[in-house]
């Protein structure tokens, strides 16, 4: 920077009487390489000839991990097509009365004592007989050999009583847990509700919530289809019977979270091993592709080695193939950044990122306030509103002009306070955020246009880069330095000519002073 900061000051004082004849060797150097570093891939394959095999790497660095995408895209969908429907399978299968759709966040409801009986029973005999009812290739998950026990807690409150009359009522709000581990030869003895009577006994006065848990083995054979092979999973299935409200109405969540584990004894057979070679021999065929574009990245590579040897899970492999996509596809801008008439939305995005988002600090603080209020007055009286996140994905649907009528028309008119209410903070909200921040968040960026418009008109203002590159001549096209060489071809030292291909000037004096000396 101080170099750059003397030669302005040199040519302030000297003015455009100073030639490039007083600039020492390495000014002229550092131009030259400056210049170069500066062009097109066009520009320097006009000027020298070369062949701009970056771009090329990048453009087969986009297809191929495409491809690797768009592959793991289809075998993740059967993967999330099997926990889906393994989901559903477990829900019919362990839940009494379940109807095949979720009521809300929920599975399903109990209002009688009787039922919650029912609903515990049943997902424990269910579970028993589970080799005899499932039409899915499932198991009970083992430890050491061992089959892993259903577990049940309850939790209720330490202590309390509750007479008849309401009038008067003792409860501890401490809680505590009593759990019940039930393995399969006990399940299946007949015996096992009589002795476990104490424990089902339950207070539903006090109690809170009870839980049972239990593991189950699967194994995807779709994989086998497509010539791969299958995956093994372990399911962690939890059925909740939560009593907190204490309203009457119990509700019935059920949770089946499916982690990918090693399949043991698996062995590869026909073309599943002849396709598994094609897929490592492309997947080489990548690697070394990547390593060509980022040679920098090579610790992120060994990382991402050994995360190859421990990671299973399908959903960090998706949210690394999906960044990574978007990066090199977006890596494919810069390249379009040399050219004049391509990079008006990077100019304008670069021009208009500080004002826009000082602007979304001031919007944010009016759109947080709008939210908590939202979230706080109307919760109670529409669902949209019952969680801040869903306050907040409402709003910015309504900025967007999506789904308002419904939003207005779903309010209950319970209280007419607040039915007012939700018209004047609705009204209020559309009318500034879409007629006046949105239209100035709007005015910002095409303001930023304008300025770049003008600039590509008239000429972007001067850096002190580009002040010191303008005291340089053009590099001298690949036409004129072919002709310089069949002038001075009879001699040998024309062939020595630098890399930089010298301006006409130097390349005549040197071809002079060789023929010369011959």
């Amino acid at each position: 920077m101080d170099f750059f900061v003397r030669f302005n000051e040199t040519f302030d004082s000297r003015g455009s009487t100073v030639t490039s004849q007083d600039f020492s060797a390495e000014e002229e150097a550092l131009r030259e390489d400056l210049r170069y570093y500066f062009m097109s891939p066009c520009e320097k394959y006009r000027m020298r000839r070369k062949v701009p095999w970056k771009l090329g790497v990048q453009i087969l660095k986009i297809i191929m991990v495409t491809t690797q995408l768009v592959l793991f895209g289809l075998n993740n969908q059967l993967v999330i097509s099997y926990k889906e429907e393994n989901s559903m399978t477990f829900k019919n299968l362990f839940l009494k009365g379940y109807t095949g759709t979720d009521e809300d966040d929920y599975s399903r409801a109990v209002y009688s004592q009787q039922d919650v009986y029912d609903c515990v029973f049943f997902a424990i005999d269910q579970y028993a007989l589970l080799k005899n009812l499932s039409v899915g290739p499932v198991s009970y998950a083992q430890d050491d050999s061992e089959v892993s026990p259903l577990v049940i807690c309850k939790q209720h409150y330490r202590r309390g009583s509750v007479h008849s009359s309401y009038e008067s009522n003792d409860i501890d709000p401490e809680t505590e847990t009593v759990c019940l581990t039930l393995d399969i030869k006990t399940i299946e003895d007949k015996e096992w509700k009589m002795a476990n009577a104490s424990f089902f006994n339950l207070d539903f006065y006090r109690l809170v919530n009870l839980r049972i848990s239990f593991r189950l083995n699967g194994i995807n054979l779709q994989t086998i289809r497509s010539h791969e092979l299958p995956d093994c999973y372990e399911f962690f299935i939890t059925i909740t019977f939560d009593n907190q409200g204490h309203s009457g109405k119990m509700k019935v969540y059920f949770d089946s979270e499916a982690i990918s584990i090693a399949c043991k004894n698996c062995k590869n057979i026909g073309t599943v091993q002849k396709n598994k070679r094609y897929l490592l021999v492309f997947d080489v065929f990548v690697i070394v592709t990547c390593l060509t574009s980022a040679v920098l990245c090579t610790r992120s590579i060994v990382l991402a080695i050994k995360l190859l040897q421990s990671l299973t899970s399908y959903d960090v492999c998706s949210i690394f193939l999906g960044t990574s996509t978007l990066l090199v596809w977006v890596g494919v801008i810069r390249y379009l950044g040399y050219f004049q008439k391509y990079n008006v939305l990077i100019l304008t995005m670069r021009a208009a990122f500080p004002k826009v988002l000082r602007f979304c600090c001031c919007a944010g603080m009016i759109y947080l306030g709008y939210t908590f209020c939202g979230w706080i007055v109307l919760g109670p009286y529409h669902e949209k509103f019952e969680g801040l996140s869903r306050v907040a994905e409402c709003l910015f649907s309504l900025v967007n002009g999506d789904d308002m009528f419904a939003t207005f028309a779903q309010f209950q008119e319970k209280s007419t306070l607040v039915w007012l209410f939700s018209r004047v903070y609705l009204y209020s909200f559309i009318s500034l955020f879409i007629y006046m921040v949105l239209s100035l968040f709007i005015a910002l960026i095409t303001d930023s246009y304008e300025t770049i418009k003008n600039y590509q008109e008239n000429g972007f203002p001067m850096t002190d880069l580009q002040r010191f590159l303008k005291r340089y001549r053009d590099f001298p096209s690949s036409e004129s330095c072919k002709e310089q060489e069949a002038k001075c071809s009879f001699v040998c030292c024309c062939n020595r000519i630098n890399s930089f291909c010298m301006n006409q000037e130097t390349a005549m004096r040197h071809c002079t002073f060789t023929f010369l000396l011959s």
